[in-house]
């Protein structure tokens, strides 16, 4: 094939038919989708093009800059296309996760700019928070900025309503599969795709699988945050289940290493999950065998540092016995969690450590008098190498809504602290409550 632009090759990804061998169904073929096969690596592509494209002519008649909320694929593609035509690109986020996708971005020519977000997510309805007045300053008609919104952008659900769904109807050899399953992010990918299927037989079932709470897969929000963006409708989804990070790198390493695909994390939730959902419905059918596709978001290479983290033993290192990666469900249930009254009147009479698990720029936008910022990755760092502070000294641990605070003390509980307890609800509940908060 030849092309005149690399964004010609934009589209058009194989449907590959996963070894039932692999994941044991019987009578449902189960296909993946592999939009990591696109010329950036990510499904994201689609979009990004999408929603670039009707501005660009505009946008190099007035130099403008190309701007997106985003620190991951979305922010990746749009840097090529923009360097592309000749246009700078800024990626706006509260918090940058995964230190291979900054360097990409870097390399690339990405402008980063890190706001001080309250929470780690857009919140819409919330006026006061910083990244939310800088979205609603980019959507102003008279910006000078090409701002693509893809979490409320119609156009990012467009892109795959008009390709990725009709060509697995065309790979399917005219016909729409029994299920879609897809991984929530900014939903557009799951809801166009959705559209198109049903457009073409509505007894399509679609299956919207996201995170579980507290845990933090790369691409899939939890089902608080996908309610924060735009294009989500659950009515879309027959359907919507979470998935763990483990799941997500069980998932991984089975397409490497049983089906020659190198996908994601997100790749690797979305195979777990429709295998997980299908297998009680995997029963004989008068209509003969069903099918399932599923969608391979984007490749490992990425990832390597977040699996580092979370599964040193599948890169050949010793556990991490001290990770709340190895936490039970009891274990984080029986985790000691006060409420804003009570957090306050203990700060009061014992004088706490508190410590702040959110991002830098959240930390320094509001957070409790007293309170010391580690950025709950490096704090689960430290904790790899024991505790680190004093068994007599109390300890008060704070994040965004009180979930990650929760595994955090259940773990320091485990390792021997008498004393942690998690706010419950986070800075979000203690804000909501009038409690007292400070700005840096």
């Amino acid at each position: 094939m030849r092309y005149d632009s690399i964004t010609e090759a934009i589209g058009n990804t194989p449907l590959v038919r996963i070894d039932p061998a692999v994941h044991g169904l019987r009578h449902i073929d189960l296909y993946a989708k592999l939009e990591m096969l696109n010329p950036f690596g990510s499904l994201k592509d689609r979009a990004a093009w999408h929603m670039v494209r009707p501005a660009l002519d505009e946008a190099r008649a007035g130099a403008a800059t190309v701007v997106e909320l985003s620190s991951g694929n979305t922010a990746k593609a749009l840097a090529l296309i923009a360097g592309m035509h000749g246009l700078p690109f800024k990626s706006v986020t509260n918090r940058m996760r995964l230190p291979e996708v900054k360097d990409l971005l870097l390399l690339l020519g990405a402008e980063i700019e890190e706001l001080p977000g309250q929470s780690e997510c857009l919140d819409p309805t919330d006026t006061e928070d910083p990244l939310t007045r800088f979205h609603q300053r980019l959507s102003r008609p008279d910006s000078a900025l090409l701002h693509t919104d893809q979490y409320f952008n119609p156009l990012n659900a467009q892109a795959h309503a008009q390709g990725t769904g009709p060509e697995i109807v065309a790979d399917l050899d005219g016909r729409a599969p029994d299920w879609f399953v897809a991984c929530v992010g900014t939903a557009g990918s799951s809801t166009g795709v959705a559209r198109a299927l049903r457009a073409h037989d509505p007894a399509v079932r679609v299956v919207g699988l996201v995170g579980q709470k507290s845990d933090f897969i790369p691409g899939i929000r939890t089902l608080d945050e996908v309610q924060q963006v735009g294009l989500f409708d659950p009515a879309a989804y027959d359907a919507i289940e979470a998935v763990s990070s483990d799941e997500a790198i069980d998932g991984m390493v089975t397409l490497i290493r049983r089906c020659g695909l190198l996908a994601g994390p997100t790749g690797g939730a979305a195979y777990l999950g429709a295998v997980r959902h299908l297998r009680p419905l995997d029963t004989p059918s008068d209509g003969g065998r069903r099918t399932a596709v599923f969608i391979v978001c984007d490749r490992a290479e990425s990832y390597l540092g977040y699996v580092r983290r979370r599964r040193p033993d599948l890169l050949g290192r010793p556990p991490a016995k001290n990770s709340v990666s190895t936490l039970t469900a009891a274990e984080v249930r029986a985790a000691a969690v006060v409420e804003v009254a009570e957090a306050q009147k203990w700060i009061e009479d014992r004088r706490p450590l508190v410590v702040d698990l959110r991002g830098p720029f959240a930390y320094a936008a509001l957070h409790i008098d007293g309170a010391v910022n580690i950025v709950d990755e490096l704090f689960e760092e430290l904790l790899l190498g024991g505790l680190p502070f004093g068994t007599r000294q109390p300890v008060l641990l704070t994040c965004p809504v009180g979930e990650k605070s929760a595994r955090y003390a259940a773990l320091l509980t485990r390792m021997g602290h008498p004393d942690v307890r998690s706010l419950a609800g986070g800075i979000v509940a203690w804000r909501d409550a009038g409690a007292p908060l400070v700005r840096d």
